[in-house]
């Protein structure tokens, strides 16, 4: 190898030092250019930390990265908060007390009678709500309410820094969580309360219209004075439904809302300034949002509420309407008991308040005021009464006892009392109906001949032998039907009952109106007495069908039902012709005669027409009188019952009276209500078709003459229903002449007797004959009483057929009593 240095290469020395190029570029220049701008960039941010290195209080504030940081982790568990509330609280059922209403009890005009139900509620459609009481409403509590959603989280902020800050507890609900608050949740203040009441409210909003949200709103809002909802509201304060509210009342009552009880410038006067700027408010709201002009505002006055008024309760009468009621709508299949135990039902009824107050005033008249606390008979002495427009079969007035509070059982439906000889003329009725005949063959009609002798075996009849007797034990021999009414005859209607038919006669008092399971309405001869025992009502009914020339239409006490607003579907009412026009006409040709001169004269006080029949129910336990005009039909009962023992009790002594009969204090009763009732109405004639008109012209019977100018006497003759006739009056029927017993004397006590003509037929103990005395055979005076029993000598009827003090049951084959026979039990000869 060549010592010399080769071309283009320096040889190393080790003493010279290489120049060299500096250190970095030496670096660079072996390292690539992208990490070359990481370690440029690295370097610049350190240099950059070093720079912003915070000290002393400025390490206290967040950075924006903090700030920002927290903000997105706030609004992610806001949102996530959310989203699980919504998620998890459902919106419950409306809790008990929202939903609990009161059913209301209205007269046909639409007064108030009663409300059966602790809360004071009736619900009513938003379409119900007059226009300027909903915007009055509005602009008291929320009016945005239609424009906002159903939270307002800002109002809600500003409510409770108002609280906090002490203006007064707010809280900035809408009208939305209000309604929540009042229908699903309870008034409490809790947190809890005030989320649920959040979630639900904004569940709502998004499930429910506005509309019904409002609905809901102003039906469970409490205004005071026991009052929730507007309807009951509009009751309290002002005495009518929320339709007839104005805008300036129902501004009144949008006030309220806020503090009840200090706005109620009746129950506190000095609530008036008070009241009046927050009803000032609320107009100036409704000016403010264009819902009211400023010329109609400036014309409102305050309208001052009225006093507040007790709860009318169920008192007086009110229970008894409300009971009645209550049973017609479910037995019509309207609204079933515990249905109606829901609440809110509205219902009109058909009763007029001006005859409901005139039914009242004749009791109160009539008998109420003449009660006695020193006498034991007035203790027992109850009254029923109803009265029904003949024309549509609709109650217009009901009388069921002195107070519902004090005497629960309503006289006017009740069934368990004897309707006596106020059953007699479906006797008649059903006579001329099927066109009946005597025994002999004569058509019965008023001017027939029947026999009223006393306790006079009815002919005819195969069951039991039956013997009723008359009042007081009066035979009056000879009598035309007309008269038999007039005096209630028994021994007339038992024997026309058996010349009918029992069971048509049972068919004929079903098809006027009694109800076909009338108890002890049984087709026997008896049923002629009036043995059944059948309802105040069921006996207007029946009567406003005779009334109304035959036609029947089912009565009815309801004029009109709703719930919430909805109207319910009512029974039609038909009517229709249950007996001919003429058999009903000449039923009431002969009742007219019995209010002219029979047991009812005391009805003619009433300076009307009138048709009516009395009746006495066994022992004087009850005395009827049903009657009527063209126009209106009312039946009254007075009653006796043990106010302790619930007992059947006889009315004697009642009233100071030796007893009562339907011509006292029942017709005394109808007259002076049925006077009242019809005041300033023009009085109408009967129009009447009759079969037969009543012979006018023949002298009046006396019981102490020995003739009886009636004519032929018919042996065949019926009887009556109670066991003797009504009234003090012996009217004009024929009395036997004078002579031995019929049959010889009675158990308690000798029977007036007479001379009889006709064919031979059984007497009461004994056969009558042709012969001059009534008794046994060849003329004789009967034999005394068979040993198979004594004979009747005991005025009145006893169902039972019991023995009475007035003597045994009639007994052997000449007077046996029949079972259910009326026998009245009090002393012969006893003032009627």
């Amino acid at each position: 190898m060549s010592d010399e240095p080769q071309q283009g290469w320096t040889p190393r020395d080790a003493t010279v030092p290489t120049p060299a190029a500096p250190a970095k570029k030496t670096e660079k220049a072996g390292k690539p250019e992208r990490a070359e701008r990481a370690e440029r960039a690295e370097e610049t941010e350190d240099r950059g930390k070093s720079r912003r290195r915070r000290t002393g209080w400025r390490r206290v504030i967040p950075t924006w990265r903090m700030t920002l940081g927290a903000f997105l982790l706030c609004a992610l568990l806001l949102i996530g908060g959310f989203l699980t509330g919504y998620l998890l609280v459902d919106i419950p059922p409306a809790n008990a007390s929202a939903v609990a209403q009161s059913n209301v009890y209205l007269y046909k005009d639409g007064t108030p009678i009663a409300r059966d139900g602790e809360i004071n509620r009736e619900n009513v459609s938003l379409s119900q709500v007059p226009l300027g009481v909903q915007q009055a409403v509005l602009a008291a509590e929320d009016r945005d309410f239609y424009s906002k959603p159903a939270v307002d989280p800002q109002a809600m902020l500003r409510g409770a820094w108002n609280t906090v800050t002490g203006k007064g507890k707010q809280s900035g609900s809408t009208i939305t969580q209000q309604y929540v608050k009042n229908y699903y949740l309870g008034q409490e203040q809790t947190v809890t309360r005030k989320v649920k009441e959040f979630f639900i409210a904004v569940k709502l909003g998004r499930e429910v219209s506005k509309s019904e949200i409002l609905r809901g709103y102003l039906n469970t809002s409490y205004f005071g004075r026991n009052a929730y909802g507007i309807q009951a509201a509009a009751q309290a304060y002002y005495g009518k439904d929320v339709t007839d509210l104005d805008t300036a009342e129902g501004a009144y009552l949008a006030s309220l809302l806020k503090a009840p009880s200090a706005y109620d410038v009746a129950t506190h006067p000095g609530n008036r300034p008070a009241a009046e700027g927050r009803w000032n408010y609320v107009l100036d709201g409704m000016v403010k949002e264009k819902w009211l002009s400023p010329a109609a505002r400036a014309v409102m006055d305050f309208p001052a509420p009225r006093r507040d008024r007790a709860a009318d309760g169920l008192s007086g009468q009110r229970g008894y309407v409300v009971q009645a009621v209550e049973e017609y709508l479910a037995r019509k299949g309207i609204v079933d008991e515990n249905t109606l135990a829901t609440g809110g039902y509205r219902i009109t009824t058909t009763l007029e308040p001006g005859k409901q107050d005139a039914l009242t005033d004749a009791v109160d008249e009539q008998v109420t005021s003449r009660l006695d606390t020193a006498r034991e008979a007035d203790r027992n002495v109850r009254v029923g009464g109803v009265s029904i427009d003949p024309a549509t079969g609709k109650v217009l007035a009901m009388y069921g006892g002195v107070d519902y509070t004090k005497q629960f059982v309503n006289n006017a439906t009740r069934r368990d009392y004897q309707v006596g000889s106020a059953f007699k003329p479906f006797v008649f009725t059903a006579a001329v109906e099927n066109g009946s005949t005597t025994q002999e063959g004569r058509p019965i009609t008023p001017n027939t001949v029947y026999d009223g002798t006393n306790k006079r075996r009815v002919q005819g009849w195969t069951g039991a032998p039956y013997a009723p007797a008359n009042e007081d034990d009066v035979s009056y021999g000879r009598v035309t039907v007309s008269r038999a009414t007039d005096e209630s005859v028994n021994a007339v209607y038992a024997q026309m009952a058996v010349d009918v038919g029992p069971a048509r006669v049972r068919r004929t008092a079903v098809a006027l109106g009694l109800p076909a399971n009338t108890p002890d309405l049984t087709a026997a001869p008896s049923i002629a007495l009036g043995t059944a025992t059948a309802s105040v009502l069921d006996m207007a009914q029946a009567y406003a069908t005779l009334a109304n020339h035959g036609r029947h239409s089912t009565y009815t006490l309801v004029e009109k039902v709703t719930k919430n607003g909805t109207e319910l579907d009512l029974p039609a009412q038909r009517m229709r012709r249950v007996v001919s026009r003429e058999a009903a006409d000449t039923t009431t040709a002969i009742l007219r005669s019995v209010v002219d001169g029979g047991t009812g004269t005391a009805a003619g006080a009433a300076g009307r027409p009138a048709a009516g029949k009395t009746g006495t129910a066994e022992e004087d336990r009850a005395a009827w009188f049903a009657g009527y005009t063209p126009d209106l039909v009312t039946v009254v009962a007075v009653m006796g019952q043990n106010p302790d023992t619930g007992a059947q009790t006889p009315l004697y002594g009642a009233l100071g009276q030796s007893r009562i009969n339907g011509g006292g204090a029942p017709a005394e009763i109808w007259a002076r209500y049925t006077a009242a009732a019809l005041q300033g109405s023009p009085a109408r004639d009967f129009e009447l078709k009759v079969v037969e008109e009543i012979e006018r012209n023949r002298p009046p019977f006396d019981p102490q003459d020995g003739e009886d100018p009636t004519g032929p006497r018919d042996p065949g003759g019926p009887g009556g229903t109670d066991g003797r006739s009504e009234g003090g009056s012996w009217g004009r029927g024929g009395p036997a002449s004078p002579g031995p017993s019929a049959g010889g004397p009675g158990a308690g006590g000798p029977v007036t007797g007479g001379p009889v003509t006709g064919t031979t037929g059984p007497g009461a103990g004994g056969t009558v004959t042709t012969s001059p005395t009534a008794g046994g055979p060849s003329g004789t005076p009967s034999a005394p009483p068979s040993p198979s029993g004594p004979v009747a000598g005991s005025p009145g009827e006893t169902p039972s057929g019991t023995p009475g003090p007035g003597g045994p049951t009639a007994g052997g084959p000449g007077g046996t009593s029949a079972p259910g026979s009326p026998t009245d039990v009090r002393p012969s000869g006893a003032p009627q």
